[in-house]
This record gives C-alpha cells, sequence and structure tokens, in this order.
C-alpha cells in the first residue's frame, strides 16, 4: 500500500489535471508510440509556441480526472501509451498540430478529445484540425466585409468620373463651332 506522502502527492496531480480540465477549451488524447526524441522534442517546441501544454500523464491518473469534470466516455481510450494536449486559448491547435504528426508517423494516433466541454472522438478531432486559424478567419471576415465598400466605392468613383468628363465636352464643343 502506498505512502500517505505519496498518495496526497497523485491526489494533487489529479486536482491539478482536474483543474486544467475544467479550464481548457480544448484538449487531445494521442498515442505517442513510435515517435523519436527528435520528432518529440520538437513536437514539444510547436506545442509550448502555440501555447498548449503537452504532457504524458498515468493513465489511472487521467481516468480520475476525467470522472471527476464528466468525461468518462474517453476512459476507454486510456490503454497504452497515452498523452494529453490541453489548450486554455486556442481551440484549434493541439488538432491541427498533432494531425501533422500523425500523418508523419504512422504509428502516432490521434484517439480522441473535447472542445468546449464536448467529447470529439478521433473523426471529430482530426475535422476540427481542418479549420482554419483565428487569424485565417479574421481576415476572410474582414475581407469580406471590405468587398462590399470597395465596390461601392468604385461605383462612387465611376459616377463622379462620368459627371466630370460631361462638361468638360460641353465646354469644348462650343468653342469648336
Amino acid at each position: 500500500m502506498p505512502s500517505e506522502k505519496t498518495l496526497a502527492l497523485k491526489k494533487a496531480q489529479c486536482e491539478a489535471l482536474v483543474g486544467k480540465l475544467q479550464t481548457a477549451v480544448s484538449g487531445v488524447i494521442v498515442n505517442y508510440q513510435g515517435i523519436t526524441v527528435e520528432q518529440d522534442t520538437q513536437l514539444r517546441s510547436e506545442m509550448r509556441k502555440a501555447g498548449v501544454e503537452y504532457k504524458v500523464y498515468k493513465n489511472t491518473l487521467t481516468e480520475r480526472a476525467f470522472d471527476a469534470v464528466g468525461f468518462s466516455e474517453l476512459k476507454p481510450l486510456l490503454t497504452g501509451m497515452n498523452a494529453l494536449a490541453i489548450s486554455q486559448n486556442d481551440p484549434v491547435a493541439p488538432a491541427k498540430i498533432l494531425k501533422e504528426y500523425a500523418e508523419k508517423i504512422p504509428t502516432f494516433e490521434i484517439k480522441a478529445g473535447f472542445v468546449e466541454g464536448r467529447i470529439l472522438d478521433q473523426k471529430g478531432v482530426l475535422a476540427l484540425a481542418e479549420i482554419p486559424s483565428k487569424e485565417t478567419l479574421v481576415c476572410k471576415i474582414m475581407l469580406s466585409m471590405q468587398s462590399p465598400l470597395y465596390k461601392f466605392a468604385y461605383a462612387l468613383q465611376a459616377i463622379i468620373d462620368k459627371s466630370g468628363e460631361a462638361p468638360a465636352e460641353a465646354a469644348a464643343e462650343p468653342a469648336a463651332e
């Protein structure tokens, strides 16, 4: 039987993970088997840059945390070598980065995830990864808002140019006679 000190440490770790899961915008569970040290280092670097926490937790610890936050549906997936990527800000970042690695490494597998409290299966996570970044979406919205304004401005300019030509032509005609 584990000592009281070990139990207290495990309980604190579980509570910390529960806190992260409760405040997370999204998270993805992956089977990281088959990834090299170099690839893992690069993956962790990309995750840090994106503001995503990528960490390997013991499966039993993760199961208890999932129970506490209501993600019990994900518990059967916690077999083998698993890592958890959690984002507090960007719901798409973990899925995007991990999808890139899953495409490069055949044994690296996205299992499932969650977004704003809703569970996603593997297909859902892959679909989430296809969504453009927030910056790209904002740019598209801004362009779509500007397009009608530009067309209106061009139409006004054409009217101004046309009305400006008429008096000049009229003034030139009497002088020619």
